[in-house]
């Protein structure tokens, strides 16, 4: 049976700043060795750290059949069609293969779709794949259904979809996970899933909704988020963004011989959803697109984290951690409105009135 299990690359062991290679060989290794074999990149990942990471635990040290590569086409790194040739290479070269099995637009939404046909991006990345330097075509999305449908009406050399797909977003009206699943069931179109743990808010639960899952056995929170996504028909694999090998050794332990959610625990996940939906928080996946460009340095999905952790967990030590956060980066106060975050959010918050009522809570 084909492993639904893949490796996230966007959320790397950290040591003292800098990724982890040590530690992320570890975790390779245990991944590989366990017979999973997809990982997941972009260019913008750990600012670029996570391709060179590649290199260093994974292309150098395994042959290449023995895993799956998948890179993405992301809209800030071309600003005309002759970039994205150029741009390419450039992911192969650091990546240090000679193809991609998977090459996504990145992040298509409304606006950057806009970019990509202006630009024709879509014809180039065919013509890459018609030189075998791409084996399959795909995109990753964030917003209606809608849109999707567009998408893939007038696009059939899409061969894959990336959605954000997790329990507590599956009735969200502004993700809208379940009808983006159903347009690509719609196409017929394999699903990658990305954030099925919502950046780690489905582990890091209240107490409320711990109790739901405790009251089933001893199994991780992780576990039954990552099973929920995978479990639904369609689902190529399910991404998840692995930070330390124990979570890689959690992961495996229950997607090694996956086993689809039974009615009680799928009620369970649902019942959970609802809680957190009343605690209210900020739908924040720590993405960490809106940091790059902020002007003046606000450590937003940090202290976006410090507001749930208080409204949703009544965590005392939530006003410790802002200031920590703000120390050598931009108070929430300091935001000059300039909009580059809202720009870059895939989940489309209005990041600008949320920090105000981040600022409200903690200054």
């Amino acid at each position: 049976m084909d492993k639904k299990l893949g490796f996230g690359c966007m959320r790397l062991p950290m040591k003292n700043g800098k990724i982890d290679y040590e530690e992320f060989n570890k975790m390779v290794d245990y991944f590989i060795e366990h017979g999973f074999n997809y990982f997941d990149t972009a260019h913008g990942y750990h600012s670029g750290k996570s391709e060179i990471a590649l290199k260093n635990c994974l292309t150098s040290r395994y042959k290449r059949e023995d895993y799956i590569l998948t890179d993405k086409l992301t809209e800030p790194y071309f600003r005309k069609e002759e970039d994205i040739r150029p741009f390419f290479e450039k992911q192969l070269e650091i990546l240090g293969v000679d193809y991609l099995d998977y090459y996504l637009m990145h992040a298509q939404d409304r606006d950057s779709y806009k970019h990509f046909m202006k630009n024709n991006a879509y014809e180039v990345v065919k013509g890459l794949k018609e030189e075998g330097l791409i084996k399959h075509i795909g995109i990753s999305f964030h917003d209606t259904a809608d849109i999707l449908d567009m998408i893939l009406s007038e696009h059939p050399e899409i061969e894959i979809v990336q959605i954000q797909f997790n329990y507590a977003d599956y009735d969200n009206a502004g993700v809208q996970s379940k009808k983006v699943y159903e347009v690509c069931r719609k196409y017929n179109k394999p699903i990658l899933i990305m954030e099925p743990v919502k950046g780690g808010g489905l582990v890091r639960l209240p107490d409320e909704a711990k109790e739901v899952f405790d009251k089933l056995g001893n199994n991780s929170y992780a576990s039954y988020a990552i099973r929920f996504a995978a479990s639904f028909d369609g689902v190529f694999k399910v991404l998840s963004g692995m930070s330390t090998l124990d979570q890689v050794k959690d992961n495996i332990s229950f997607m090694e011989k996956f086993v689809p959610l039974n009615e009680e625990e799928m009620d369970a996940c649902f019942k959970v959803a609802n809680i957190l939906k009343e605690l209210g928080g900020i739908s924040c996946t720590a993405c960490r697109y809106c940091v790059d460009g902020c002007p003046k340095k606000i450590a937003i999905p940090d202290l976006f984290a410090c507001y749930n952790a208080k409204k949703q967990f009544n965590d005392w030590n939530s006003g410790m951690y802002y200031e920590i956060h703000t120390k050598e980066n931009g108070k929430a106060s300091e935001c000059i409105k300039c909009g580059m975050c809202e720009k870059s959010c895939p989940q489309h918050l209005q990041i600008r009135d949320l920090l105000e009522e981040v600022a409200k809570t903690f200054e």
